[in-house]
């Protein structure tokens, strides 16, 4: 039931950016790989896509290649237990197939990500976790 997902346009981003809404990021799990221009970040996401009895989650990694640059908005890299909150991914070309990549979090932090074109990969790095759900659903 594991996915693998790849992004070669803004329609593919968005089904990733669908998989991963509200999946949480620890900031000890992102680096930019700067010489291999790439940069990866390991998520903790709802599996949407489980059987409707199952309320599971697992682990995903995501990559982009062919990164130029990246930056932050709104928090300290040094902070590696910082969790952040997906909100979305987008995509804006600037000189085709050139633009930025934007992480956009809950709480309005943002990592952004200068690319040669759009190439990313999501993949499920472990099956489905049930989640037992505590007093209040937490």
């Amino acid at each position: 039931m594991a996915l693998s997902l790849a992004a070669f346009d803004t329609e593919d981003l968005a089904v990733i950016s669908a998989h991963l809404q509200d999946a949480r990021l620890t900031l000890s799990n992102v680096a930019y790989l700067r010489k291999r221009m790439r940069f990866v970040m390991v998520f903790h996401r709802k599996c949407r896509e489980a059987p409707p009895d199952i309320d599971g989650r697992c682990h995903s990694g995501l990559h982009f290649e062919r990164v130029l640059s990246a930056s932050h908005i709104g928090f300290d890299l040094s902070e590696k237990e910082r969790i952040l909150d997906l909100l979305a991914i987008t995509f804006d070309a600037t000189t085709a197939p050139a633009g930025t990549v934007m992480l956009h979090f809950m709480g309005g932090e943002v990592i952004r990500l200068e690319v040669e074109c759009l190439e990313a990969l999501m993949k499920d790095l472990d099956e489905v976790m049930p989640v037992s759900l505590g007093v209040g659903g937490v």
